[in-house]
């Protein structure tokens, strides 16, 4: 049999990434022997071992490299403008491209979405060849099942996450030999339909072969128990429902079509995957929403415990836990409680707290709602108040000058200390910060940013069935009972909010403003808005563009007064930053694949 020689550090990947079992199980081989194809792809532990490589290509947003956690719209300001916000997409390519970019590293610093992903899908490309190799793989069907499903998923995971930010790719589904010819019609790209199309194919594939769960499977029972990050066919059924809905979205159907709408019919298709997916959760009871009480478990637990809880589909994979910390606490708490969290805070803005709804779960806009301006932190909704930390909070239990928030002007926390709010608050969905923080407990805090959860398959799925064909507010999904604005209401009830009111369902346009606010809320800051104003056609919407502070003083009872909404910078958006720009070495190789428009 022919020899290869496969430098696969797989003890390191399962031990940064998945952390089942020992390597030997998986592939008894030094990594760097000469080995045949029949000891790697011969029988499910060892093709396994194989497979762990594209687990460990998963990219950790918040320990990455990236200095805001991609949030690149109208989430967080620093104490700078960020090169996004003027318009310069070049800027941060150390997240995106290269810096030491290493697929089978286990520093997470060396994790990058551009040669991470490309990686992968050849991995997929080739565990995929080696299955249909005839008298290759001697395991069991289900054995098989597992392989293939997991390969056929993450060739369609890893270009979802190239083209999310640089459009539509050429849809590569073979090993490309080092001699191919790559002026051929195959490798010419797509736009982002076309490509979105390919990986509904091998999204539904997967879904079709995967498991409910792996615990649950004759293949998973070495590791049970420890199955939780394995992707199953939950994994698959979410993002074949969202690669339906990008698809379907007015920005990328614009480019398909011309028509900057919702795209009907692909709508539909999106809200019957999200309607399996729930139907699924239902019958199984395998993912469920968190309660209202342990909600933040989805982001960050203490003690060392992996997030995540009942509602998390897909987390990030756990590279170097040392680096938890840091990059928790990194920009988001003011450094002099002594903890390690940089030069520069990442903080929420003005404009993007005008999302979060008053107590009464009426929008701040609304005549109703009983907002007032001049106390704009008072009565709002629950998870406000889990989410933004303002003037006079308590940020942790020591005494002494940072014991409570000073934001007002000229305040400690606004001017007096580095890092400094640039808008007047910190946020707190990754840094818990309060009466129970302390460094000792900071050691130990464990926070990662959710791929997909259960919520937003619930939001998906009233967006999908609001603009499917014959579809609206009260409109189901053909395979699933619940109205759109009742899939809605479950978010906003799991928050201590009541249903929404009958004025904000009406028509499609006016609940799909509720969409629009309720996923802002819901999702703060783990990296989806970006993704969801550009697929809108929003991003260079003037309601998104502005970036604001709000500047106070204090009166003698700490109330704020003199209370204005100040901006900060306006950016700098048009249609070309609907995707990222490629670098230049990569779009001189062949002439079929061309640079994004306007770059």
């Amino acid at each position: 049999m022919k020899k290869i020689n496969y430098i696969i550090s797989v003890c390191s990947m399962l031990l940064l990434g998945i952390g089942l079992v020992s390597c030997e199980d998986y592939l008894d081989k030094s990594p760097e022997s000469d080995i045949t194809e029949r000891d790697v792809f011969g029988n499910f532990n060892s093709f396994q071992g194989f497979i762990e490589q594209m687990y460990n290509c998963i990219q950790d947003p918040d320990k990455g490299g990236a200095w805001n956690r991609c949030l690149f719209a109208d989430e967080t300001l620093g104490p700078s403008p960020y090169p996004f916000d003027q318009g310069n997409y070049w800027s941060n390519e150390t997240y995106f491209f290269g810096h030491a970019a290493s697929p089978t590293s286990g520093n997470p610093r060396d994790k990058r979405i551009w040669e991470n992903a490309w990686y992968a899908i050849r991995v997929a490309n080739l565990a995929l060849a080696k299955l249909d190799e005839d008298g290759l793989f001697s395991g069991t069907d289900q054995e098989r099942n597992h392989l293939k499903g997991q390969a056929l998923f993450f060739r369609g995971w890893f270009y979802f996450e190239i083209c999310r930010f640089w459009g539509g790719m050429p849809y590569v589904t073979k090993v490309i030999d080092p001699v191919e010819d790559m002026f051929a019609e195959e490798y010419k790209r797509l736009n982002f339909k076309e490509t979105a199309l390919k990986m509904v194919e091998d999204f539904r594939r997967a879904a079709d072969l995967l498991p409910n769960h792996w615990d649950l499977s004759e293949p998973g029972q070495a590791t049970k128990g420890h199955n939780r990050d394995r992707i199953n066919k939950f994994h698959a059924l979410g993002y074949l429902g969202k690669a339906y809905l990008f698809a379907a979205s007015p920005m990328i159907n614009e480019e398909a079509t011309g028509n900057s709408s919702f795209d009907p019919e692909l709508c539909a298709k999106a809200a019957q995957a999200f309607g399996e997916l729930l139907q699924l959760a239902d019958e199984t009871g395998l993912y469920k929403m968190q309660s209202w009480n342990n909600w933040t478990d989805c982001f960050w637990r203490w003690s060392y415990e992996r997030p995540g809880g009942t509602e998390c589909i897909m987390m990030p994979t756990i590279y170097d836990r040392g680096r938890v910390r840091w990059s928790t606490t990194g920009g988001m708490v003011p450094s002099s409680i002594g903890l390690n969290s940089g030069s520069s805070a990442d903080v929420p803005t003005h404009n993007y707290i005008k999302n979060y709804a008053m107590a009464n779960g009426l929008p701040i806009d609304d005549p109703e709602s009983g907002y007032n301006p001049n106390d704009p932190w008072s009565n709002r909704e629950p998870r406000f108040y889990k989410d933004i930390l303002y003037d006079g909070c308590q940020i942790w239990n020591q005494e002494g000058a940072d014991k409570y928030a000073q934001l007002y002007n000229g305040g400690r926390h606004r001017n007096g200390i580095n890092p400094a709010s640039a808008t007047g608050y910190y946020y707190l969905r990754y840094a818990p910060l309060g009466k129970d923080f302390t460094t000792s407990k900071a050691d130990q805090l464990q926070s990662y940013k959710p791929y997909l959860r259960l919520a937003d398959i619930y939001l998906m799925y009233a967006e999908s069935v609001n603009f499917s064909s014959n579809g609206g507010p009260t409109a189901t999904a053909s395979n699933y009972s619940m109205k759109a604005v009742d899939a809605l209401n479950v978010i906003r009830n799991r928050a201590q909010l009541p249903n929404l009111a009958d004025k904000y369902y009406s028509n499609k346009d006016v609940f799909f403003e509720e969409i629009v606010r309720e996923r802002a809320v819901e999702l703060a800051f783990e990296g989806q808005r970006f993704d969801d104003l550009r697929r809108w056609n929003r991003n260079y919407d003037p309601r998104y563009l502005e970036k604001t502070a709000i500047d106070f003083d204090r009166d003698e009872d700490g109330k704020p007064i003199n209370v204005k909404e100040r901006v900060v910078i306006k950016r700098a958006v048009s249609k070309k930053h609907n995707w990222l720009p490629i670098q230049t070495k990569y779009t001189t190789q062949y002439s079929g694949f061309p640079q994004n428009p306007g770059w």
